[in-house]
């Protein structure tokens, strides 16, 4: 989800200074990782052969939190996939505010697009929690694509696919109350097949009320929307005592979903 908040100076210097100690903690993909890799929808439709063609030079960064992974409108030299932790993409404003876009976790991957164009990056991005992410060099890639269409239909699928999950996240954005798309964030971390279930918040909550496109002090009051639907939180854990209730209401439509919310 999009959303702004002030960007705090303290907060950018610790994700330069762990960003700029990264390349100290970089090594080859293990091969857990590498299973990750191939899943991701960049690289669907490509045997293995061709997968393992693409990643060969590709490397594992390890970053702690606030650790820079790539700055906005620095020149693309890569494309990222997440294999472990939370990582935050988020662009700087005119006016100096940070514009949170998406938190991605495992087997996600990011700045594609930039990379595959020759453009600069789009977003800054850097560990919201101690992290790994796997750097695909781009200038390997374009040699590949080159050498085989496949890799070409590839590149464009994932762009396709791209620019759906940002049509999908402004339809969000119009389409739901706030409460609901915090609905759908939280059901995103608890197993479909748990009647009940309690689950440990991935990150901190100004970043959550940014993911679902709150501010951060509307995030409390669809916690506590959300009581009646079977939600209690405590502290940094969540507990759904109706997973299925809560789903029926982040799927209903806006009116359906504040009715569900009056009291009875």
């Amino acid at each position: 989800m999009i959303h702004i908040k002030e960007n705090h100076d303290g907060v950018d210097l610790l994700g330069r200074m762990a960003g700029s100690g990264r390349e100290s903690s970089r090594m080859a993909p293990s091969p857990d990782d590498l299973a990750i890799v191939r899943r991701i929808n960049v690289f669907r439709g490509l045997n293995p052969q061709m997968i393992e063609q693409m990643v060969a030079p590709a490397t594992t960064l390890s970053l702690r939190e606030h650790g820079v992974v790539c700055r906005q409108d620095d020149p693309a030299a890569a494309f990222f996939i997440v294999v472990d932790g939370w990582i935050k993409l988020y662009r700087i404003t005119m006016a100096g505010d940070e514009a949170v876009i998406n938190v991605l976790a495992r087997g996600d991957s990011f700045a594609e697009s930039a990379a595959f164009t020759g453009q600069p990056y789009l977003h800054t991005a850097e560990a919201v929690s101690d992290a790994r992410v796997i750097r695909v060099p781009v200038a390997h890639i374009l040699k590949c694509i080159q050498s085989a269409p496949e890799f070409a239909q590839a590149m464009i699928a994932a762009m396709a696919q791209h620019m759906s999950h940002l049509v999908q996240q402004v339809e969000q954005l119009k389409a739901k109350l706030g409460v609901q798309r915090l609905a759908e964030f939280l059901l995103s971390l608890c197993p479909n097949d748990q009647a009940t279930c309690t689950v440990a918040l991935p990150y901190d909550k100004t970043l959550i009320a940014a993911r679902v496109g709150l501010k951060p002090e509307s995030l409390s009051r669809a916690f506590a929307k959300l009581r009646s639907i079977g939600v209690h939180v405590h502290a940094a854990h969540v507990e759904f005592r109706n997973p299925d209730k809560l789903r029926r209401f982040a799927a209903d439509d806006r009116g359906s979903a504040r009715n569900s919310l009056r009291p009875r």
